[in-house]
């Protein structure tokens, strides 16, 4: 198991996008997702949030709201519990990452960009402000096969 943070930086209508294309045996390779990465030892979700914010992107972040966690189960990786935030108030000018390239995108464009495919389902339920919540999604073969939201299986 692990624990990794995931978060969406928001400014004008579009959030910071991170396009995975520079590390090598990516999981997400080509995919856009937000910032984030695994815990360090005794991080705190909102430690390990910040610090990947500001590693991949240079910026500091003030706020951090809380939205859910997601738990992927994706044989043959380890399942990942991933701690995902919105963020609204930053400081800072945006840097070159190692992982991929930063890009501002508008909300309604993310559909037409290659994403895993659960990931319309927290962009959904991040949208309509739902209180924090639980989202479990099960893929094979990069294939999403099961979703289940607060214990009930929505797909």
């Amino acid at each position: 198991m692990q624990n990794t943070s995931l978060c969406y930086l928001e400014k004008d209508g579009r959030y910071l996008m991170l396009h995975r294309i520079k590390k090598k045996n990516d999981v997400n390779s080509h995919k856009w997702i937000g910032l984030g990465g695994k815990f360090e030892e005794g991080e705190s979700p909102e430690e390990c949030a910040k610090r990947e914010i500001f590693e991949e992107s240079g910026l500091t972040v003030k706020n951090l709201n809380y939205r859910g966690v997601v738990t992927f189960d994706c044989p043959p990786y380890p399942t990942d519990y991933m701690h995902l935030f919105t963020a609204t108030e930053f400081e800072g000018e945006i840097k070159d990452c190692d992982e991929g390239t930063l890009e501002w995108v508008d909300k309604n464009e993310i559909k037409n960009l290659p994403i895993w495919e659960g990931d319309f389902i927290f962009f959904d339920l991040i949208d309509k402000n739902e209180p924090f919540f639980s989202l479990k999604l099960s893929y094979r073969n990069d294939t999403l096969t099961e979703a289940i939201l607060n214990g009930e299986k929505i797909r």
